[in-house]
């Protein structure tokens, strides 16, 4: 039976004229069906928005962090429930699914301790003699009505790191999900529904193109929080107007394996960094530079760890690794690989297409411009190659347009240290793979990686504006 989904509008769940089918991409089967939000929908959402957004501003923390708490409660209450909506839409396995949910969970639990602290600075300004007599006080106001678009590969968390900073810092938002992924936050929009948050402070709009846009170019709104490819985000941000912009768009992260670091800890951490969700993942590990005197070890154990992977229906728990989001992205990567292997690269293991599902894939004898390296795959493919000396995969690293995490194994403090300070990306992790996230720390990137930062905090400082006030002592 086909579950029915209405859309969240100007607080309100509506039907349109334009249906939406989910299909599960494992199965191939329409399971869900929604509605696309046109142009009536979009303005009926502006103008709930605009006449909520003064008491949105004005609602006390202890409000806000009640109704975000609430969405958090729910969440670990139905986490299988909402795991395996996620799964049948994205195809993701639910070992990963259902801790999207719990990381959703923690994301509305992080925001709701952080509406109790909107950042605020208070000093004196007798630091120079103009100053004599005068203190000043710096407060964060809310921009006011916020465009938000999300991606297909974590259709719940990533909305929840636009949605619940929102929240927490008085601000109302429109969120776009991806066509493919909108039952996750319609399940969210049912939540929310309960709460007393204002009717019109947030809607739900899965949409048509020409809504798409005029999300980015409609002067009403103050801000723009988009993730996805650079493509497509640096052109949103070229059409935006004066609005204030924020844009995630993945990269192609690198991994450093040293000669001083535990090579199966290393080999453990990358096997899930390159294959979690088939790779679809923006911090997947694509990427991995390995020192001479240990790379055939490395290689020998990734390959071994490789083969043992789970195959199979996302919804089975001890399913590893599955289909890809659509037939199409399957056939991009696999058009990507085949390309490098004509251009002089080795498969050392998979490298096969099966209808949507590609093999966990093991590439060596690279070159930095083929599209396994320059490019984000966003699929189960990984290079491996070898260096000399550590600051030689340092330069590896940075010989790339995008620049969001890398990750580093090695147990040489001066190592990580000379990593820190010279890698070109917006966050590296020690001895941990540049998979790693948690919801509260600064997230984003430099160069093609975007543009700002993510992780609640950060934000909400995107999502606010200094005010200063200079009065008399």
């Amino acid at each position: 039976m086909i579950k029915k989904y209405k859309i969240y509008s100007a607080g309100k769940f509506v039907e349109t004229n334009e249906k939406l089918q989910v299909n599960n991409p494992y199965s191939g089967e329409i399971f869900a069906e929604t509605y696309l939000a046109g142009e009536t929908e979009l303005e009926n959402s502006i103008l709930a928005a605009l006449a909520v957004k003064e008491e949105m501003k004005k609602m006390p923390s202890y409000k806000r962090y009640e109704i975000l708490r609430f969405v958090s409660d729910e969440f670990l209450k139905k986490q299988k429930y909402l795991a395996e909506i996620l799964s049948m839409e994205s195809g993701k396995p639910m070992r990963y699914a259902m801790g999207e949910i719990a990381r959703a969970a923690q994301t509305c639990l992080i925001a709701a301790e952080e509406s109790k602290r909107i950042p605020k600075e208070y000093f004196s300004l007798d630091w120079t003699q103009a100053g004599t007599g005068k203190e000043a006080l710096v407060k964060h106001f809310p921009l006011g009505l916020i465009a938000a678009i999300s991606p297909f590969n974590f259709p719940l968390n990533l909305a929840m790191h636009k949605i619940a900073p929102a929240i927490a810092s008085g601000n109302t938002i429109i969120l776009k999900p991806a066509r493919s992924t909108p039952l996750s936050v319609l399940e969210f929009a049912k939540i929310i529904d309960k709460t007393d948050l204002p009717k019109g402070a947030i809607s739900i709009l899965p949409a048509n193109r020409v809504v798409g846009n005029k999300l980015v170019s409609d002067s009403r709104f103050d801000m723009l929080s988009f993730t996805g490819s650079p493509k497509v985000g640096w052109e949103m941000k070229r059409n935006a107007g004066k609005k204030k912009v924020a844009l995630e768009l993945g990269g192609n992260s690198g991994v450093i394996v040293s000669n001083k670091a535990d090579v199966d800890f290393a080999v453990t951490k990358c096997l899930i960094g390159a294959y979690a969700f088939s790779g679809q993942v923006c911090i997947h590990v694509q990427r991995i530079y390995v020192q001479k005197d240990i790379f055939n070890l490395f290689v020998e154990k990734f390959i071994e760890g490789t083969k043992k992977l789970k195959q199979g229906d996302p919804l089975d728990n001890s399913t590893e690794i599955s289909i890809m989001i659509d037939h199409a992205n399957a056939l991009r990567v696999e058009s990507w690989v085949n390309e490098a292997v004509d251009d002089g690269a080795e498969i050392l293991f998979g490298g096969k297409r099966h209808n949507n599902y590609f093999e966990p894939t093991i590439i060596t004898n690279t070159k930095p411009q083929m599209n396994v390296c320059a490019l984000e795959i966003f699929g189960p493919v990984v290079t491996v190659e070898k260096y000399d000396e550590f600051s030689d995969a340092v330069n590896m690293i940075n010989d790339s347009q995008y620049g969001l995490q890398a990750g580093v194994f090695s147990d040489s403090a001066k190592e990580i240290n000379y990593a820190f300070e010279n890698i070109h990306v917006g966050g590296i992790v020690s001895n941990d793979i540049p998979t790693f996230r948690v919801d509260h720390m600064p997230y984003g990137g430099v160069k093609n990686s975007g543009f700002g930062r993510e992780g609640i905090r950060y934000t909400i400082h995107e999502m606010t504006e200094a005010r200063l006030l200079v009065k008399e002592i």
